[in-house]
């Protein structure tokens, strides 16, 4: 069973989300007293604009009426004809004012008081509004007079009519806006809602959906969302969330990938320390042997064991704690470079130019060990990019290894003349399996190197534009304490 499946079985199921109200069912919601609201915006100016329609159409038939009755000679109309035309108009009594007189032009069955008095010549939009709403909420038959502007010359002119017809008209009215708007709101309703529905809750119903199967299983990549063409808000959100899925599915795999490596190198971590203290045993031995060139290389062989045995009982450190602090004190730099080079291997190695350009006598202040490890680490990067050039190249195969001191820094170059550091392993050149360029290489070592560089208070960098690849460290030396200084004077 792999990491990702003990952890799948051992988080509990997440709940399902709620069956409550979700974004279609809000935006039916907010969409229906958005309509309602639009409704009643539209329904009140219409109502009062049709009263006034009303009330002017009954003065236009005044006006025509009073024409007819005016151009009679006086007392020629017979009554039962001016109650026709009255009729004609639906008005009780029509009157005209005319200078300083007043005539009554017909009348029909005159009620004994007038309820409303509407003058439609300075009638303004909310009395227009507050008038249709009285119309319509009275129950009787009230009597309203209309004063409007009169026809030739005259002031104004009066028609007495019943308010009842008028009433039962804006019903009517009232009626038949109500279901030709309603028909208007839901097919816009209808449409706003699906235009909505579909730019907006189906893209974000998908990407939940998404995250909710992602959740189960964060490190499949069939789960990674995948983005529509949209260039709104929407696919900039769909884009971000497939590229954050597709790094974290990565991240996931490399931790899976290094807990994996952690737990097969403590494996064989155990196995190659004790075969290693058997080489250790057997060294011991050689050391006797009275041969001259034993007795040379023993030293050596031992020292090399000695370092291997270490290696092992630190190797898990990377990535799970930090390195040991570094033992630091004032070495001498050019024996630990002659070192690096026969363990590398490169003293025998003809191919391979190996340039010495050390200042003599040049200290550093570090921890000897791990100034070995960097070093060697570095070396053997050279080498390997040094050997995988093509046999025709003619450029000359080198390791040129420099140090001098600025001040108090001491500074440590490795340069070589190989293909150098390509572009892209430059992004991550210093992140353990990331800046590798080499197949089958781990990056394991520039990562080893930079973090015991860092331990030392230093800067481990690739210096650009040179031939080849250049690495820089910088090492300063630590501060000595005055009082530390006082105390080695006194025991002088």
């Amino acid at each position: 069973m792999s990491a990702s499946d003990e952890r799948t079985d051992l988080t509990p199921p997440r709940p399902l989300p709620g069956r409550g109200i979700g974004l279609s069912g809000k935006l039916l919601l907010l969409t229906i007293p958005l309509v309602m609201i639009a409704e009643v915006l539209i329904y009140v100016p219409s109502i009062a604009n049709f009263r006034v329609n009303r009330l002017n159409d009954r003065l236009a038939a005044a006006n025509t009426a009073a024409l007819v009755l005016d151009a009679a000679p006086s007392g020629m109309v017979p009554d039962s004809l001016a109650k026709q035309i009255l009729e004609s108009i639906g008005a009780r009594a029509v009157a005209i004012k005319m200078g300083q007189q007043r005539r009554l032009l017909a009348i029909a069955d005159m009620p004994p008081a007038i309820d409303h008095d509407i003058d439609m010549r300075e009638m303004t939009a909310w009395q227009a509004i507050i008038g249709a709403f009285e119309t319509m909420l009275e129950n009787g038959n009230e009597v309203m007079r209309i004063i409007g502007p009169a026809p030739h010359g005259g002031q104004f002119i009066e028609v007495v009519v019943d308010e009842a017809p008028l009433r039962k008209s804006m019903f009517r009215f009232s009626v038949n806006l109500l279901l030709v708007s309603l028909g208007i709101a839901i097919m816009t309703a209808a449409l706003v809602y699906l235009a909505l529905h579909y730019l907006f809750v189906r893209p974000m119903r998908r990407m939940t959906a998404n995250l909710v199967a992602f959740h189960a299983n964060p490190e499949s990549v069939a789960r990674i969302a995948v983005p529509s063409q949209r260039k709104d808000e929407i696919g900039v959100a769909e884009r971000e969330l497939a590229d954050m899925q597709r790094d974290l599915v990565s991240m996931l795999h490399q931790k899976s990938h290094l807990a994996a490596l952690g737990l097969a190198v403590s494996k064989i971590n155990h196995d190659l320390r004790n075969l290693l203290a058997s080489s250790q045993l057997l060294s011991d031995q050689l050391s006797s042997v009275p041969d001259p060139r034993v007795q040379r290389f023993a030293p050596k062989l031992m020292r090399s064991l000695e370092r291997a045995i270490a290696f092992c009982q630190s190797t898990l450190s990377y990535g799970k704690a930090q390195e040991a602090p570094p033992d630091r004190r004032m070495i001498a730099i050019e024996p630990i470079v002659n070192e690096v080079r026969e363990s590398a291997g490169l003293a025998a190695d003809a191919s391979i130019v190996w340039i010495n350009a050390v200042e003599r006598g040049l200290t550093v202040d570090a921890d000897p060990d791990q100034l070995f490890r960097v070093l060697l680490n570095l070396v053997r990067n050279a080498a390997q990019a040094l050997e995988s050039q093509d046999v025709g190249e003619a450029s000359p195969k080198q390791i040129r290894v420099a140090g001098r001191r600025e001040g108090t820094v001491a500074i440590i170059q490795v340069s070589d003349t190989g293909p150098g550091v390509p572009a892209k392993a430059r992004e991550h050149l210093f992140e353990a399996f990331q800046g590798s360029s080499r197949d089958g290489g781990t990056g394991l070592g520039l990562a080893i190197a930079a973090e015991l560089v860092r331990a030392h208070g230093g800067d481990l960098n690739l210096v650009e534009g040179t031939i080849g690849a250049t690495f820089r460290i910088a090492i300063p030396d630590r501060p000595v304490a005055l009082h530390d200084h006082r105390n080695e004077r006194a025991r002088a």
